[in-house]
């Protein structure tokens, strides 16, 4: 899903780039993690640790998530407002609460 950004947001960097590298280490551990699973499944270790480290993952991912969603509120939707205040207009401010709704939506799935 592609999504559209104002002129104000194209001018500054999406609110995950200052800590994206903290981001991609912690993908990159998460990709280690899953190929881990691959491996346990291979080896036809037990049921039980396989799903202990599946529960790891979920953790790791929902973490990644949830930075990701603050630093969405903390950088868009607060940009989105005081754009609005220069502006007068609240339709950025609603499309960002929006796709902020959205999203804690499908993360709640």
């Amino acid at each position: 899903m592609t999504t559209t950004r104002t002129t104000a947001e194209n001018a500054a960097p999406y609110g995950y780039t200052a800590d994206k590298d903290a981001y991609l280490k912690r993908l990159r551990r998460i990709e280690g993690q899953v190929r881990g699973i691959a491996r346990m499944v291979e080896e036809d270790k037990y049921c039980i640790d396989i799903l202990t480290q599946v529960a790891a993952v979920n953790k790791a991912l929902h973490a990644v998530s949830m930075g990701l969603l603050e630093e969405h509120i903390s950088h868009c939707v607060v940009g989105a407002a005081q754009e609005s205040q220069v502006s007068g207009s609240d339709d950025a401010v609603q499309e960002k609460v929006q796709e902020a709704t959205a999203a804690i939506g499908r993360l709640l799935r």
